[in-house]
């Protein structure tokens, strides 16, 4: 049965972001509220959570992971990032992007795309899952929160319970999350590719 934690969506609770970070190192899968939708998260170095993820959303290895990062510092030792990159990640994070780059040698083999060296990133705005990733002190891997079978992600914490009690280890109920997805950015050839137009808006990239 999976735990449940409400914490408070703007200053959460320090003692419920440290039990938080220690299910997920214990190879747990947590339900996290971020600035764009519910995502299912867990940690980077738990290839058998990794596969749960899989499982519980319905995809294969051709599904991009996301690493949600705290920072772009921490974004730049996953990525190979050159200057012209860093700039336009500099105007657009935190937000609502996950941009789709170059894998360094830091990220797992088995994260990366089957037929491409690369990962996608996203450093989100959602003090919730800031604080956890500040305390954890290291990515997190994730999908956005959308079931087998439906188009738009789960966005309510009873909901979640309710339908992945048995599935997963944690819901973090920070109130409802939005359900429009990120939008995705894929940066590796040195253009800017809109792979998918979500939440965020394409107006730091000059496309608007």
């Amino acid at each position: 049965m999976a735990q449940y934690f409400t914490l408070h969506p703007d200053n959460p609770q320090p003692r419920l972001i440290r039990q938080t970070c220690e299910i997920l190192r214990a190879g747990g899968l947590v339900a996290m509220p971020t600035d764009s939708s519910y995502a299912i998260v867990c940690h980077l170095g738990e290839k058998q959570a990794q596969d749960r993820i899989r499982q519980l959303r319905g995809v294969d290895d051709k599904h991009h992971f996301t690493l949600l990062c705290r920072d772009l510092s921490e974004l730049g030792t996953y990525a190979k990032v050159d200057n012209q990159q860093f700039r336009m990640l500099k105007a657009a994070t935190p937000g609502s992007y996950t941009f789709i780059l170059e894998a360094t040698r830091e990220v797992p083999r088995r994260l990366h795309h089957p037929k491409r060296s690369t990962i996608g990133l996203r450093v989100p705005d959602h003090p919730v899952i800031l604080a956890v990733l500040e305390a954890l002190g290291e990515p997190l891997l994730g999908m956005t929160l959308i079931l087998p079978g439906e188009k738009l992600p789960l966005h309510e914490p009873e909901d979640i319970r309710d339908s992945l009690e048995k599935q997963i280890d944690l819901v973090v109920d920070a109130g409802a999350c939005g359900i429009e997805p990120t939008t995705v950015i894929d940066l590796t050839d040195g253009n800017v590719v809109v792979m998918r137009e979500g939440r965020g808006s394409l107006e730091p990239f000059g496309l608007k």
